[in-house]
């Protein structure tokens, strides 16, 4: 998938239908002198309804369509006929969406699961017909009730990316090239920060035809749990993953410390974050030799919070052992 397909954030405005009038019609028929009151009730209007479609992987089929509107309720009819419902109008989105009301910023709902649907707007009842109102008083009620007018609403969907691996990281770390190595993903990759700025997901192909789904997170600078740079729009990404590999170039001023401001953002955004399994690939490895590897290596034993593995992704270093530990905290 290429980045300008992958979209994440999409604005629209949803509008359910109006219900149906009910009918005030009185019966006529020959020989009938006084048939009485059988105007029908109107139908619902249609709602606007959400739906989990595992198939989808990204918003990009709705971003041009900014008015999403229902259908109306048909009108009853003689012979206490009810009118047809409204058409719904469902919107297909992918599991992970977030759907917000626009206006007032509340959580409206979460779309986890293939196939489930929920409302965002109703559509209006329809009025009952005239035949509801007679009475032995009123025995020929010529009035009806009008149908329950529309809802509008504007409404924000959030994708935020539904991965079995999340890489996090610095800007340049390396994120990109190895998700291109372990997967057939071709990331845009480049000697400069920010390169990746949309998620890109890759299926990572194990051993016996099983397999993984990895994210490559565009990299989090210090402070972006206050939204610095693109901070939010990265960070929300990452909440779904099952295990978060953080990914520290193995040229870094200080390794320990780059992990702990990442994951000191990962807390200041959504302490939860932090019950997530957890593990360190020390990348660009191939730039060490033995000794240095030995020497870092007795710095980290003290040092850093969880396990660790070198790897390079260009050289093809410890990429088997990368995944084989992957599989195991997924299982």
């Amino acid at each position: 998938m290429t980045e300008g397909n992958f979209v994440d954030y999409v604005k629209m405005h949803v509008a359910s239908g109006n219900g149906g009038k009910g009918s005030a019609h009185l019966h006529r028929e020959k020989f009938v002198a006084k048939g009485g009151p059988d105007g029908g009730d109107g139908g619902r209007g249609g709602h606007v309804i959400v739906k989990g479609n595992a198939n989808l992987w990204t918003l990009f089929h709705l971003k041009f369509k900014r008015h999403i509107k229902a259908g109306h309720g048909e009108h009853g009819g003689a012979g206490r006929s009810t009118g047809a419902d409204g058409q719904d109008a469902i919107i297909e989105v992918p599991l992970g969406t977030v759907v917000k009301d626009t206006d007032t910023g509340e959580t409206l709902f979460e779309i986890t699961e293939n196939g489930e649907e929920k409302i965002v707007v109703e559509g209006g009842k329809g009025g009952r017909g005239n035949w509801h109102f007679k009475s032995s008083t009123n025995q020929t009620p010529r009035y009806a009730q009008p149908g329950i007018p529309s809802t509008e609403r504007n409404i924000t969907l959030e994708l935020k990316v539904l991965a079995d691996v999340g890489l996090v990281g610095f800007p340049n770390a390396g994120k990109s090239t190895l998700l291109s190595v372990l997967t057939s993903a071709k990331p845009k990759i480049a000697d400069y920060e920010f390169t990746t700025l949309k998620p890109n997901l890759g299926i990572v192909k194990y051993r016996d035809y099983r397999s993984f789904i990895m994210a490559d997170i565009p990299g989090i600078i210090e402070g972006a749990a206050e939204g610095r740079g693109l901070g939010h729009y990265f960070l929300r990404h990452i909440e779904r993953n099952s295990v978060l590999l953080f990914l520290i170039p193995a040229d870094a001023d200080d390794i320990a410390e780059q992990y702990r401001i990442l994951v000191d953002e990962l807390r200041r955004y959504n302490p939860q974050m932090l019950d997530k399994e957890r593990f360190v690939a020390i990348s660009k490895a191939d730039m060490l030799d033995e000794e240095l590897k030995s020497e870092l290596s007795s710095i980290l034993d003290k040092d850093l919070e969880t396990d660790y593995l070198f790897i390079s992704s260009v050289a093809q270093q410890g990429l088997t052992e990368l995944k084989d530990k992957l599989w195991q905290m997924l299982n």
